[in-house]
C-alpha cells in the first residue's frame, strides 16, 4: 500500500510541476510559485478536515514546518538554477538528491529492503538522472550545480520532515508546513506586476499545480505511514518522469534517447521496488 500511495504521490508531483510550468510560461516564477503554495495550504486545511487523526502535537506540527522550509528552499533553487539557464545540471542534481537523501536516512533509521527491493533503488537513482537531464548547453554550471544541490536538500528535507511527522495527526503536519513555505517565497513575488494578458492564461494551470502539489504532500504523508521511507521517497522521486512524459504527450514535446532510456529504467525500478 505503502508503494502504491508513494507512485500517485509522484503522479501528483510531476503533474503540478507540469502544470506550474505552464503558468510560468506566462508569468515570472515568483508569482506562480507563491500562488501554488497558497492553494498547496488551502489543499491542507480541505486535508485536516477530511484526515484529522488524533489532532495536532507539537512534535507533528514541528516537522511539518521544517517540511515547509524544505520546500521553499528546493522550489526557490530550483526556479533560480533554471532561470539562470542551468536547466540540465540543476534539474539532474535536484532529483538525485531528492532520492538518495532520504534513501540514505531511511537505511540509516533502519529500514531493512529485500534484494529485490534494493534492485529496484539501484536502478531508480540513475533513471531519474536520464529522465532529468536536458539536452541544452548550459552555460552556468557551477551556478547550475550550486542550486541543485540547495535544490535536492531542500526537497530530501520535505520528505524526511513529512516523514518524521508520521501520520498519528492525520494532515495537520501539512498546515504549518504549506504555511511556512508560503511566508518564505512571498518576497519573491513582491513588486511584480503582471499584465492581465499575461495572468489569465495563468490562472488555471497554477491552481490545478496548487492543488496537486497539496494532494501529493497528503499522499506521501500517508504513505510514509504505511511504508519504508526509502521506498517510499525513491518511487515518489520518479515524478520528473511524469513531467517528462505529460510534455509529450499534451505539448508534443520530444524526448531524448537519454530521457526514453531514464523512462524505461523508471518502468523497471518502479517494478522491481513495488514487488520487493
Amino acid at each position: 500500500m505503502g508503494a502504491l500511495l508513494a507512485l500517485l504521490a509522484s503522479l501528483a508531483y510531476g503533474t503540478s510541476d507540469f502544470a506550474a510550468g505552464l503558468g510560468s510560461r506566462r508569468l515570472a516564477a515568483g508569482p506562480v510559485t507563491v500562488a501554488v503554495q497558497a492553494f498547496g495550504l488551502l489543499a491542507a486545511g480541505v486535508g485536516v478536515v477530511l484526515f484529522p487523526g488524533a489532532g495536532p502535537t507539537p512534535h507533528a506540527l514541528l516537522w511539518g514546518a521544517v517540511s515547509g522550509l524544505g520546500s521553499a528552499v528546493g522550489t526557490l533553487a530550483l526556479y533560480r538554477g533554471l532561470s539562470l539557464g542551468a536547466m540540465r545540471v540543476t534539474a539532474t542534481c535536484s532529483a538525485v538528491l531528492t532520492a538518495v537523501i532520504p534513501a540514505v536516512v531511511g537505511l540509516f533509521l533502519g529500514d531493512r529492503l529485500s534484494p529485490l527491493a534494493m534492485t529496484g533503488i539501484v536502478i531508480a537513482v540513475p533513471a531519474i538522472a536520464l529522465v532529468s537531464w536536458q539536452p541544452r548547453t548550459d552555460r552556468h554550471g557551477r551556478a547550475g550545480l550550486a542550486h541543485g544541490v540547495a535544490a535536492g536538500a531542500g526537497f530530501a528535507l520535505l520528505f524526511i520532515a513529512l516523514d518524521r511527522a508520521g501520520t498519528a495527526s492525520g494532515a495537520w503536519p501539512l498546515v504549518p508546513g504549506q504555511a511556512a513555505a508560503l511566508l518564505l517565497v512571498l518576497p519573491f513575488a513582491l513588486g511584480v506586476r503582471p499584465r492581465e494578458a499575461d495572468w489569465r492564461p495563468a490562472v488555471l494551470p497554477t491552481v490545478v499545480a496548487g492543488l496537486l502539489a497539496g494532494i501529493a504532500n497528503l499522499l506521501f504523508l500517508a504513505a510514509t505511514g504505511r511504508g519504508q521511507l526509502t521506498v517510499v521517497a525513491v518511487l515518489t522521486a520518479l515524478y520528473p518522469a511524469v513531467t517528462v512524459l505529460l510534455a509529450r504527450v499534451v505539448l508534443t514535446e520530444r524526448s531524448s534517447r537519454l530521457q526514453t532510456t531514464g523512462l524505461i529504467a523508471a518502468a523497471a525500478a518502479t517494478a522491481l521496488t513495488s514487488l520487493g
